[in-house]
């Protein structure tokens, strides 16, 4: 594929896409198999950037795993919670999923470890979690700028308080053979959740490694919510059930992760967005398949947003469809999007179609992703035509009378930027995405399938 995509004018849409694997499911079955006890079969794993990165660094701890030839299932052999490899470099590139989860995970492993990435994930805070695994008895040290990766991770030692007082002062091991804090230290940690909920959701899956109940406390207002349930949701079907309460304190339990056999990674709630969007846009009906009325996923909930701007929207199990509703148009909503916060990005794309100004708020989160998205996003609506505003949780977006033909679109490296400019299209004007080959990041066949339902 060249550096630039032209995408054609399209007069409507219509059809049916099937989802790859949701990356955030993909990337957290993919570290729980691995903690587990025994064997896990993973059915329809997200084939993507993201998840390859995840399955080398597994790897590279001495987790064995093999891809069944030819499709999407893999058996991962699980280490009880002990990673057999004790000194590695990881390189995760830019993938937020894995290196928050794995950077917690290693924090209690026992080894030395570096973890690092691309240059965009050396900007991408991680402070607070490393705060956070610190409290637990963790040595982590920033080989960069103070707050952020890469990061250099040492076996806790009886200075770092990471240890108990065993005879000559080393650390006494723990169940699963990690040193374990002083008796009354270590068992409850804070970790704040305003800036990602990654951090809460690496902390929840590592924490049975220390082989104690272990209290999580949330500090502040916890974001993306959904995505924390996804994490619960995941942990239980490990055999690890977290008493939540409310969204301030969660116990996880002493207990070790066992296999359930088998799972099954449903389709990415925050791909299907883009076809929805499309169906609304250009009439549909465009239905998604792999994604549902039983979704464990929160980014379903973009179906109600998209239900609040005008479209008809259609359930099932396992799938959704979106058309137009009866207006000839759509309608600007203002919407706090804390629940969707990856599928509002789309959101900002719907409004270029709706009559009036579109406010999205609580999406502080969009800074702090594969590039800065509220700067990025305002910046390319620009171009089409949008007046746009933003602001350090929000963006506001006035369609222009008449989109602006022929844009250039800078994706920034940045997946769903690629994905939601798309959509410009169905509104019969050409557009040009730069770097198209970024949506290899989660969604490798998105341009075969965008074409399969756009008319032209």
């Amino acid at each position: 594929m060249t550096d630039f995509l032209e995408l054609p004018a399209a007069l409507g849409s219509r059809g049916k896409v099937r989802l790859p694997g949701s990356k955030s499911i993909s990337n957290r079955v993919l570290l729980l198999a691995a903690l587990a006890e025994g064997t896990t079969q993973v059915k329809a794993l997200l084939d993507s950037d993201d998840t390859r990165v995840m399955l080398q660094a597994l790897k590279h701890l001495g987790v064995n795993w093999s891809r069944h030839e030819g499709s999407d299932d893999y058996r991962v052999e699980g280490v009880g919670g002990v990673f057999p490899v004790k000194e590695a470099e990881l390189f995760l590139g830019n993938a937020g999923t894995a290196f928050r989860s794995l950077t917690a995970a290693c924090a209690l492993a026992g080894g030395d470890y570096v973890l690092k990435g691309v240059p965009r994930m050396h900007e991408r805070p991680i402070g607070d979690l490393v705060d956070a695994v610190r409290q637990l008895g963790a040595q982590v040290e920033y080989l960069g700028s103070e707050g952020f990766p890469p990061l250099r991770i040492s076996p806790p030692s009886p200075a770092s308080g990471g240890g108990v007082g065993g005879e000559g002062g080393i650390p006494s091991p723990g169940p699963l053979g990690h040193p374990l804090p002083p008796e009354g230290e270590g068992r409850e940690v804070t970790v704040k959740g305003n800036v990602s909920s990654q951090y809460l959701t690496g902390i929840l899956m590592s924490a049975p490694l220390l082989g104690r109940e272990v209290t999580v406390r949330v500090e502040g207002e916890l974001i993306s919510k959904p995505y924390v349930e996804i994490t619960l949701n995941l942990m239980k079907r490990f055999g690890i059930e977290v008493k939540r309460h409310g969204w301030e304190r969660f116990v996880v339990p002493a207990a070790t992760y066992r296999s359930p056999g088998a799972i099954e990674v449903e389709g990415d709630a925050s791909s299907a967005s883009y076809f929805l969007a499309a169906g609304a846009i250009g009439h549909g009906p465009v239905r998604v398949e792999g994604v549902g009325r039983n979704s464990i996923q929160g980014d379903v909930r973009f179906a109600e947003a998209l239900a609040k701007m005008g479209a008809e929207i259609g359930f099932g199990p396992n799938w959704i469809e979106a058309r137009l509703g009866c207006a000839d148009r759509l309608h600007a909503i203002d919407l706090d999007c804390n629940h969707i916060p990856d599928a509002a990005m789309t959101l900002a794309i719907l409004a270029l179609f709706a009559e009036g100004t579109t406010t999205l708020r609580n999406i502080a989160s969009w800074r702090v992703k594969e590039t800065d998205r509220i700067a990025a996003m305002a910046a390319e609506l620009r171009k089409v035509g949008a007046t746009v505003e933003e602001g350090p949780d929000y963006i506001r977006v006035t369609p222009p009378a008449r989109l602006v033909p022929n844009a250039v679109i800078d994706t920034y490296d940045d997946h769903r930027m690629a994905m939601c400019f798309s959509l410009v299209a169905l509104g019969g004007v050409p557009i040009r995405i730069n770097d198209p080959k970024c949506v290899n990041k989660t969604f490798p066949g998105y341009w075969d399938a965008l074409a399969s339902i756009c008319q032209r």
